[in-house]
């Protein structure tokens, strides 16, 4: 049994459709991750899986149970964080926990709270109100409070989005100790350094996944090498680019270029060359592994969507 399964989802909103025929599985104790810009419909496969969003069509199953079926089931199994998960800040640490275990009916909740206080380095801070806490603290919280019920599978929307690095880093070792325990993690996020830590990952935009597998094998669909490149001129580099014969494909990381081309020592020369002949000095350049970043934005390029290479999502 898969702990969750989405079997030919749709979901519109009148005339937009946020999520259009999405299939995916998660294995049980997998940490799986949905990557997309804003708008793509991650958010939306979320809310659906947990119950709040029923779908105009297709199936969703979490740990065997059909949510719109078996909805309170499913409840009781989850945990869910959202982009904007709500915590009482005139409430200390204690309480807010306290607070969602109430929720949930766990009555004896005070050794699992001090488990998870423990678990989050939250300890020191326990009689601290809400509102005092940093950015990354009351992610930690907010965490805590989603896992006080010892849910089997935990839905993350973005847990990471506007906290600082050092928060981020922090965040993700909680995670990963946490996957330790079996429990199953679907999360969305925007940031594709992030995605690489993902058992398995599926590349979502306009609703549609375009392409799910691990890491390491989606890096491996992108057609040609990829050189990196720093120049004088960058953007003008990058327009000069996009049209030039050899190169298949440009994106535009910073202060640097990202191309891709069919052999690096013969088609480099011809870049050199043709830069040259524009103004624009070619100051190094050296051949890369490809990216998760490389592969989404090629994937996007090929499928002609509405989306500029030289933006990234990360």
């Amino acid at each position: 049994m898969k702990a969750i399964e989405l079997t030919s989802v749709t979901k519109r909103f009148g005339d937009i459709v946020a999520v259009n025929d999405a299939s995916l599985d998660v294995e049980k104790g997998e940490m799986y991750g949905l990557v997309g810009p804003d708008g793509a419909g991650k958010t939306t496969i979320i809310r659906m899986l947990c119950g709040i969003t029923p779908p105009s069509s297709g199936k969703l199953a979490v740990l065997g149970y059909d949510v719109v079926k078996e909805p309170e089931e499913v409840k009781k199994r989850i945990g869910y964080l959202s982009q904007r998960f709500s915590l009482y800040e005139d409430l200390t640490v204690d309480e807010n926990i306290e607070f969602f275990a109430e929720i949930h009916g766990v009555r004896d909740y005070r050794t699992r709270r001090n488990e998870l206080l423990e678990f989050t380095r939250l300890t020191p801070f326990r009689e601290r109100l809400a509102d005092k806490l940093s950015g990354g603290m009351k992610q930690k919280l907010a965490l805590a409070c989603t896992l006080i019920h010892t849910p089997e599978v935990l839905f993350l929307d973005e847990p990471t989005t506007g906290v600082d690095p050092v928060s981020r880093r922090d965040f993700w070792k909680v995670l990963s100790s946490l996957l330790k325990t079996g429990i199953t993690i679907l999360m969305t996020t925007p940031y594709l350094d992030e995605a690489e830590r993902s058992s398995r990952v599926a590349l979502v935009n306009e609703g549609r996944i375009l392409m799910a597998d691990t890491p390491q094998k989606l890096k491996g669909v992108m057609k040609g090498v990829i050189i990196e490149v720093v120049c004088s001129h960058i953007r003008k580099s990058f327009a000069l680019l996009r049209t030039f014969g050899p190169v298949k494909e440009v994106q535009a990381f910073g202060d640097r270029l990202n191309i891709v081309v069919e052999d690096a020592e013969r088609d480099m020369k011809q870049v050199v060359s043709y830069l040259k002949s524009h103004g624009v000095d070619v100051l190094n350049w050296r051949l890369i592994s490809p990216s998760l970043e490389n592969v989404f934005i090629s994937l996007l390029s090929e499928q002609r969507a509405p989306y500029e290479s030289e933006v990234t999502i990360s």
